[in-house]
């Protein structure tokens, strides 16, 4: 299968392409510019300049059976642009609506969009979000990968096209970047943390088994159509996910009791509040839908999967 892949050079899609080319599938990488950064060994890059909504498509869909677009504006850390919501619809939404108009234009067989649980919102608290419940996104990621989502699925409609989402949490993994990299690093470098009392139940994922679920919704005739949620399906609390992280590192885990309330109360002074929602709340989902459409289970479990990122962590 001749598969094109969006975001090839990101956290998510080195791992993705480089289990592509092992399977056998000629990979091509949408690229910004030639050789600003390579893609994985196997991958043939095709220059198409900035993603957006007045990106040209044709040469890199030319033969393509199907795509996997990957490539987001995801969290921005130190926020430069004038309008921060609109730089992300430009990229989420435009740019999604362009390629798939030209992807549908060109007879791909298949489009897998990688999506994001904040579309449904971002906590939950007696039950766990299904792939049919309301979306209820909370910030400018969220919504626009909504609204991506739409527009791929009326681009897609009545075409030869066949659409798949799939709504992922957290990500972590050789490569990772962000809260869960901030977070191995304080393991790593013996900081105490203040999670001790920590009980919420959270869902992640593994970089290796991330991409073993897109695989399935590439090659899957069952996926056609779907809306689905992956993960590790191993629930855990900030607690033991920094427990199990020092245990794949070597190191003794630091937690300090502090009370839940009293981080919140440090949170709103220092005007961190939704980090530190995220740090002590719940966010879960059910993936059952998947595990028995696609009959689906995770290649690694959360144990595995850290002693990998260990590895690579202490190899940097």
């Amino acid at each position: 299968m001749r598969v094109l892949v969006t975001g090839a050079t990101g956290f998510v899609g080195r791992h993705f392409c480089e289990a592509l080319v092992e399977r056998g599938h000629h990979v091509v990488a949408a690229v910004r510019q030639d050789g600003a950064c390579p893609p994985p060994a196997g991958v043939t890059p095709v220059i198409v300049g900035d993603i957006g909504p007045d990106t040209m498509w044709r040469t890199a869909l030319s033969g393509i059976n199907a795509v996997v677009h990957l490539a987001a504006r995801a969290h921005v850390m130190r926020e430069t642009a004038d309008d921060p919501e609109a730089a992300y619809r430009r990229v989420n939404v435009e740019a999604t609506r362009r390629l798939v108009e030209e992807a549908v234009a060109a007879d791909v067989h298949r489009f897998v969009f990688l999506s994001t649980v904040k579309v449904n919102g971002e906590a939950t608290t007696t039950t766990a979000f299904q792939p049919e419940d309301m979306p209820n996104p909370e910030d400018a990621y969220g919504r626009t990968k909504r609204d991506a989502e739409t527009a791929l699925i009326i681009a897609a409609e009545g075409s030869k096209t066949e659409t798949v989402i799939v709504r992922a949490p957290l990500v972590y993994g050789p490569g990772m970047k962000g809260n869960a990299l901030t977070l191995f690093r304080a393991v790593a470098n013996g900081l105490p943390l203040p999670f001790g009392s920590v009980d919420n139940r959270r869902s992640m994922i593994f970089a290796g088994n991330l991409t073993d679920a897109l695989m399935n919704t590439l090659e899957e005739p069952a996926a056609a159509g779907g809306v689905f949620f992956v993960s590790d399906n191993d629930d855990v609390s900030t607690a033991t996910f920094a427990r199990r992280a020092a245990a794949a590192l070597g190191r003794s885990s630091r937690l300090l009791p502090m009370p839940v309330g009293l981080l919140k109360f440090i949170g709103r002074m220092g005007g961190k509040s939704a980090m530190v929602e995220r740090v002590v709340g719940s966010l879960q989902i059910d993936i059952s839908d998947f595990q028995k459409k696609l009959n689906w289970t995770p290649l690694f479990t959360m144990k595995e999967g850290l002693e990998q990122t260990a590895s690579w962590y202490k190899s940097r």
